[in-house]
């Protein structure tokens, strides 16, 4: 057979003779294939049809006749068509192009300007694979259509390499061209709506691409190339889809809807999309619950026992998808499986710099009212007696409204309702007496008021809308070894734990570095050389760390706004 002739004898005919190589197809076997066999490879391709189920087959030819291909483009871009060889021979009644759909893995791309690098040569035959094994043109026992293993595949190379966005954009097109299989096309045009909600093909593609698009009868194309229009706007993602991305196209829908905590126990269902960034996000909801500003406030993912926010240039799905891989490779399972972790997504308020009680209601009554409460209730703050009792009239206010029958109860909610190094200060009887004087004094007010009265209160403190840390700091000989280091608008703040006395305070412009690990926080004031060193040991440090960066970011942004952006005083690095 090298010398590209045989002698054999037709078993049909019975004539014996010399015949081209090319013409014949090898079937391995072990024993001689029934006719039946034997006639499917000498089928018409119609002949083919009909043997199929009409469920499988369900595409028009006039349909498939007015989609636009990649003919034209084949030629100036694609590598040469390979030269006919046995396995041909199946198919010697149709059009060998490399175009339209095929059942047969590629091997070598598609695209001749990665034919001379054998690394993207060989990503894009596995791709291609990928695609076929998704839309099931491809025989294997797994099921791949549970998970996100398959998109992977198909979709990670291209991101970390430019070349390969076309080689897939091309693949994908190429299987759907001419593909009468119903639920093979199907699936493809899920991959199709994947790939342009991720990334863009290159300017010289992008014409085929629109007419693809255009001319295709499949409801998902105008989705598709309004997706495609959105991408090339506002940029490519850094990751594959998200899992909830591919199972919402399986389920055949094209809205996401992701449900959002609020720190009032109250919850909503917003939609969200492939190019959904955590900035588009947040005004999003501000606007839902009639905020007047959504400044300052921010997502946060809660998955295992991590609370971490999302950066607010960030798209939605690859930091959902970035901060899932990275639990999983850190915390593995036993048996070696990847663990299903699920998350819930939290919106909260983070900057405190412009908030003033009173000013918006709603973001005091649904936000700084709840997330205020636990801080004071755990003793962070330095506060009187008085002040203490006037607070636990609010929040009995805010609870109980004006049913006085629960005073009673006082004695036994006072963990509730008063700072918890100060419950024992005075006996249960007492503070009922002072809490119901303070109660008095608010006569009339409705819970939301008792809210705002509450918070205003607090805004006279300099520790107010801080973020507190207990830390361990083993570099200043003068300070307690325990520290609570509260983060606020006015820089990090120092505080004996015990006496809730500030003992020092580091504005923003003053720090200069800073650093955090898993174990450990780390900052600088001053000079990087000669500064001092701040060496805490904590498991939060990423959380001050982030909110250092913050805070520092938001500072630099306002300065560069009112100088006409000249940059801060100081030596702050820009972030």
């Amino acid at each position: 057979m090298n010398s590209g002739w045989c002698y054999g004898e037709n078993d049909r005919t019975g004539r014996k003779g010399d015949f081209p190589a090319e013409c014949v197809y090898v079937l391995p076997t072990m024993t001689k294939p029934s006719p039946d066999v034997v006639a499917m490879f000498t089928m018409q391709p119609t002949d083919m049809s009909d043997r199929l189920g009409p469920s499988e087959v369900a595409i028009p030819s006039e349909q498939l006749k007015k989609q636009h291909t990649l003919e034209e483009f084949a030629i100036d871009h694609f590598r040469p068509p390979p030269k006919r060889t046995l396995s041909r021979a199946v198919k010697r009644r149709t059009k060998d192009t490399l175009w339209s759909h095929s059942k047969e893995p590629i091997r070598q791309p598609l695209l001749k300007k990665l034919l001379n690098n054998p690394e993207l040569a060989e990503e894009a035959c596995i791709a291609f694979e990928s695609i076929m094994k998704y839309m099931g043109d491809f025989p294997t026992k797994r099921n791949y259509r549970h998970g996100n293993e398959l998109t992977d595949h198909i979709f990670e190379g291209a991101l970390k390499n430019e070349p390969l966005k076309d080689e897939i954009y091309c693949q994908i097109i190429k299987q759907l061209t001419e593909n009468r299989l119903k639920i093979s096309d199907e699936r493809g045009w899920e991959l199709m709506w994947l790939a342009t909600g991720i990334f863009a093909c290159s300017q010289t593609l992008m014409p085929e691409v629109t007419k693809f698009l255009r001319s295709a009868r499949n409801t998902l194309a105008m989705d598709c190339l309004q997706r495609l229009q959105k991408t090339i706007r506002f940029g490519q993602r850094k990751y594959p889809p998200h899992l909830v991305e591919v199972e919402a196209i399986q389920h055949k829908t094209t809205q996401i809807f992701h449900k959002v905590y609020f720190p009032d126990d109250t919850d909503e269902a917003f939609e969200v999309d492939s190019g959904t960034r955590a900035k588009d996000f947040c005004v999003t909801i501000g606007q839902r619950l009639r905020l007047k500003s959504s400044e300052g406030f921010s997502l946060f993912v809660k998955i295992a026992d991590k609370v971490i926010s999302v950066p607010e240039g960030d798209f939605f799905f690859d930091f959902v998808r970035h901060l899932t891989d990275w639990i999983r490779k850190a915390r593995p399972s036993r048996d070696g499986s990847m663990p299903v972790l699920t998350y819930q997504v939290f919106f909260m308020k983070k900057l405190w710099t412009n908030t003033v009680p009173g000013k918006d209601p709603n973001a005091d009554v649904i936000f700084h009212y709840h997330q205020e409460l636990p801080k004071l209730l755990r003793g962070y703050h330095k506060c009187s007696k008085d002040e203490a009792a006037q607070l636990g009239a609010l929040q009995y206010r805010v609870r109980f409204a004006e049913d006085k029958s629960e005073f009673q109860n006082i004695p036994r909610m006072l963990k509730e309702l008063l700072p918890a190094d100060m419950v024992r200060t005075m006996s249960p009887e007492d503070w009922k007496r002072t809490i119901v004087a303070a109660y008095n004094k608010h006569a009339g007010k409705s819970r939301d008021e008792a809210k705002i009265a509450f918070l205003k209160i607090l805004y006279r403190w300099p520790t107010f809308g801080s973020a507190f840390f207990e830390v361990k700091q083993t570099s200043e000989p003068n300070f307690p070894d325990i520290l609570l280091i509260a983060i606020n608008k006015l820089g990090v703040n120092l505080v004996d734990p015990r006496t809730k006395e500030t003992l020092a305070t580091f504005p923003f412009t003053k720090i200069s570095n800073w650093s955090s690990g898993n174990t450990y926080f780390h900052m600088t004031i001053g000079n990087l050389v000669r500064g001092t060193k701040l060496l805490c040991e904590t498991s939060l440090g990423y959380k001050m760390d982030d909110l250092l960066t913050s805070y520092i970011s938001q500072m630099l942004t306002n300065m560069n706004k009112q100088r006409g952006g000249s940059s801060g005083p100081g030596g702050i690095p820009q972030r």
